[in-house]
């Protein structure tokens, strides 16, 4: 089973400037599904490269998701013991920073010092707030020109999945069993499972590539939910507006500053949950405001739930004539009540880090993947790093090396799994 992985047959960089050219940025307002037709055109270019790959049933299907196989290579007499593996990235961007014309920049042989980006020179990434950039000195630090966003969320995932399918296309002698892949749509706006098609995937275990630095495996979520607030109140000509005009305006900023300071993203870290008004808009008749919340256990989002619902109430009984309105919507929960159930799918990601020379660090991750909606659908999902810092951000930025060690560890996956189910 001993086997080397050469890894400067790993191509990541040059798929990976090839995808993030390709505007996949999600719409939350939309209401198609996607969310934007454009996601088509990388999901058709990576049709047309696993295609010429020779997955030959790589497809699109109508709800932009693409599904391919490449079909198990191992020895007759334990071809049947190993059960297919899954890898998984999203095609989209981040709906709130441009993700359209991203020009990437290759600041090669990086000196350490703070990056500059050209396209808007107030966009400096400096070292004083990005540590890890010193891990990189001598390597190849990609980012965008400052304009975008650069879309390493998360092409980089994409990249990192096409090199190592390319890999074991080109090196045969590379034993391995099934291996499924997924690109999904509109993971960014909470919805990259919703037309997901398990039963066609077709596999118990998988991994999405979608994490940070280097040696991350990430097996919890937040429980997420999130709350849509419509304050009611009565327009009247302010001319002519006493003890009449009931203002929405007014009420909506008074339930905002009801928002704990100790339980908002700015105030909270590691396993700290919070509640986030992130959007709001309307007039003195009707303003909407979405608020999302977030726990890492189910009873910490209740409480939640419950403090939207008493502010609704103070609201409407500080403001005579408003009316408020909560609505709940429900979108993932915490993918670690599900993996640990069968905690061999962890472990074996663990192994593979191990195995790519990096220290694993076992973290929850303060947002969600794809694989927390998926574990509840039958199919176990970790996120494993993808190397991308500074998600969502015109400053974000990936390191070369970061993207070649996940395409290693998605191998490495593949011979722990092969190893241990054939004994």
């Amino acid at each position: 089973m001993d086997y080397k992985i050469k890894k400067e047959d790993l191509h990541v960089l040059e798929k990976f400037l090839r995808y993030v050219k390709i505007n996949t940025q999600s719409d939350e307002a939309s209401e198609t599904f996607p969310s934007t037709k454009h996601q088509f055109d990388l999901a058709n270019l990576l049709v047309k490269e696993l295609k010429e790959l020779g997955l030959e049933d790589a497809h699109v299907d109508e709800y932009c998701y693409v599904y391919a196989t490449l079909p198990s290579n191992l020895d007759e007499e334990i071809k049947d013991k190993v059960p297919p593996i899954g890898f998984i990235a999203h095609l989209d961007t981040y709906p709130e920073v441009s993700g359209k014309d991203v020009k990437p920049i290759l600041h090669e042989n990086y000196d350490g010092k703070d990056i500059v980006l050209p396209g808007e020179e107030d966009q400096v990434i400096k070292v004083s707030e990005n540590p890890k950039l010193k891990d990189f000195i001598g390597d190849t630090i990609i980012t965008s020109d400052g304009t975008t966003l650069l879309g390493a969320d998360d092409k980089a995932g994409i990249a990192e999945i096409m090199a190592a399918v390319e890999y074991m296309v080109k090196h045969p002698e590379f034993k391995h069993p099934t291996v499924k892949i997924a690109f999904t749509p509109d993971e960014e706006v909470g919805q990259g499972t919703k037309y997901f098609d398990v039963k066609k995937f077709g596999v118990k275990y998988a991994y999405t590539m979608d994490g940070g630095y280097p040696g991350e495996v990430e097996n919890e979520t937040f429980c997420a939910d999130s709350a849509i607030v419509t304050v009611k109140g009565k327009d009247v000509h302010p001319g002519y507006a006493k003890n009449k005009l009931v203002n929405a305006v007014r009420a909506a900023s008074y339930f905002i500053t009801l928002f704990k300071e100790d339980s908002l993203p700015e105030t909270t870290e590691g396993k700290e949950g919070y509640v986030h008004p992130y959007q709001i808009n309307g007039n003195v008749s009707e303003v909407k405001i979405t608020t999302l919340l977030r726990d890492f256990e189910i009873e910490g989002l209740k409480e939640k739930r419950k403090w939207i619902e008493d502010w609704a109430k103070k609201t409407e009984e500080k403001f005579p004539g408003v009316k408020v309105e909560v609505e709940i919507k429900e979108y993932y929960r915490n993918m670690k009540y599900k993996i640990m159930e069968d905690p061999k799918v962890l472990n074996y990601a663990i192994e593979a880090v191990k195995r790519a020379g990096l220290k694993p660090v076992t973290k929850p991750i303060r947002g969600g993947t794809d694989g927390a909606t998926l574990c509840y659908m039958g199919v176990l999902t970790p996120n494993i790093f993808a190397g991308g810092m500074n998600f969502h951000s015109k400053q974000e930025w990936v390191a070369l090396k970061s993207m070649k060690l996940a395409a290693e560890v998605i191998l490495h996956i593949l011979r722990v799994w092969t190893e241990n189910s054939s004994k």
